[in-house]
């Protein structure tokens, strides 16, 4: 069954973020407390929902606590943000991912209960929501409009077969252009390099062709 997210203020972080997870077939819900904000996403996700998200009752009727994953991408308001992240912990949302304005701002969250804090300004909305897809994504930076390129740490399915065996190049369309491994990068590799535990392939190809590729090593 696939994981369920739910994203928190549609700024343009949180709307990129819900937009890039719903491209990606996740079920998204976007929730803002402005209706204009939500009319603007309600085409790019499964669900848009205006809510005050510091009132605790409006995120309980929602049923905030049955999303695998919950961000909360509210913009300038710290104060917002600081006590949706108190209540949605208290409610039981188990892995809450917050943004935060500045590394103060984000120290509160980490003290607070916050699993994962993001900074805008270093860590854009796609990255971010490839990386909440699966952890096994380390990175994923856009080369242009078409094409971009992927860090993947090696899956279980991936441990012990050969470059040849996986055959990326011919089921997925991208290429494998180097290996990290123990700090060291190879990259030349060939078909016989075998993978091996805690692998990191660096892949590049057509952005839909990565996102199929994405989908099918998911663990």
């Amino acid at each position: 069954m696939k994981k369920q997210f739910a994203v928190v203020g549609m700024g343009r972080f949180g709307s990129s973020v819900a937009r890039t997870l719903h491209e990606l077939g996740f079920e998204v819900l976007a929730i803002d407390s402005s209706e204009e904000r939500i009319q603007e996403v309600s085409g790019m996700v499964t669900h848009a929902l205006q809510a005050d998200s510091t009132e605790e009752e409006a995120l309980r009727a929602i049923g905030i606590r049955n999303f695998d994953v919950v961000v909360v991408a509210i913009g300038q308001d710290i104060q917002s943000s600081i006590l949706t992240t108190l209540i949605l912990k208290e409610l039981g949302v188990s892995t809450l991912v917050v943004k935060a304005q500045n590394e103060l701002h984000g120290k509160v969250l980490a003290k607070i209960g916050a699993d994962k804090v993001v900074y805008p300004e270093r860590d854009m909305g796609h990255r971010v929501a490839h990386h909440l897809v699966s952890p096994n994504i380390l990175d994923h930076i856009e080369l242009s409009d078409e094409y971009s390129l992927l860090e993947l740490k090696a899956p279980r399915s991936m441990i012990g077969g050969t470059l040849r065996q996986l055959d990326i190049r011919a089921k997925h369309r991208c290429n494998v252009i180097a290996i990290k491994h123990d700090g060291q990068m190879n990259i030349s590799p060939y078909g016989e390099d075998t993978i091996r535990e805690n692998d990191i392939l660096v892949i590049v190809g057509k952005n839909d062709d990565l996102h199929a590729l994405e989908l099918a090593y998911m663990e």
